[in-house]
């Protein structure tokens, strides 16, 4: 969904865009990449790159990619780094993003991250961005000027899925659920964020959920 939505502004701001989705042996790898393509359709992406990074899997050390390790039910209280966190995994998509930029002759590079409502990932902070943009400017060549731009990084859900709705952003296409690829769960750490910001905007979130706890409470 922040994806999604971060696409539609950037569709707004430029007319030639480039999208990129990576696979890396998430639980939900077919859903995602349905997802994408069907996104790249709508936006009417003049190029698009799906590349492999199956080493997340194989380092493992999330339950996204490690079956062995159970996908936690929701805990929109809790302050630790959860079990669904991918080893700097921003860090490995924004490498491939500015690589791919950089050939492309691209003005800017745009992640849908959230740093206020996020699951707590560390490489989803606003720190780390800003990091990285420092890391683009000292390794790609004197003439690549690459921005990287978040411009949902400071929104709660709730505002992006209001955004999302004034940009007529088509987020039925969008999958959140971290274990279920035809129904969402409704109870994994990424379902409740998206449930709540739906609930909390007024809107009905249009994908099919097994469940749909209240989270507004």
């Amino acid at each position: 969904m922040d994806s999604c939505v971060t696409a539609a502004i950037a569709a707004r701001e430029h007319s030639d865009l480039a999208f990129l989705h990576a696979n890396y042996g998430q639980r939900t790898e077919a859903r995602e990449l349905r997802a994408f393509r069907e996104l790249a359709a709508h936006f009417g992406a003049g190029s698009t790159l799906v590349v492999s990074l199956a080493h997340l899997a194989a380092i493992g050390g999330s339950s996204l990619t490690d079956v062995t390790v159970p996908v936690a039910r929701a805990d929109l209280h809790g302050r630790d780094v959860p079990t669904s966190y991918v080893p700097f995994r921003n860090a490995n998509l924004l490498a491939v993003g500015v690589s791919w930029g950089e050939v492309l002759g691209a003005s800017s590079v745009y992640v849908g991250a959230v740093e206020e409502d996020s699951s707590g990932y560390p490489d989803c902070r606003q720190s780390f961005f800003d990091a990285f943009a420092a890391v683009i400017r000292e390794g790609t060549k004197p003439d690549t000027a690459i921005t990287l731009k978040t411009p949902l990084i400071h929104m709660t859900k709730a505002e992006i899925v209001r955004l999302g709705m004034e940009l007529r952003a088509p987020l039925a296409l969008t999958w959140s659920c971290y274990q279920g690829e035809d129904v969402a769960c409704g109870v994994c750490d990424s379902c409740a964020l998206r449930l709540r910001g739906f609930q909390q905007a007024g809107y009905p979130d249009p994908v099919p959920y097994a469940v749909k706890p209240d989270y507004t409470h």
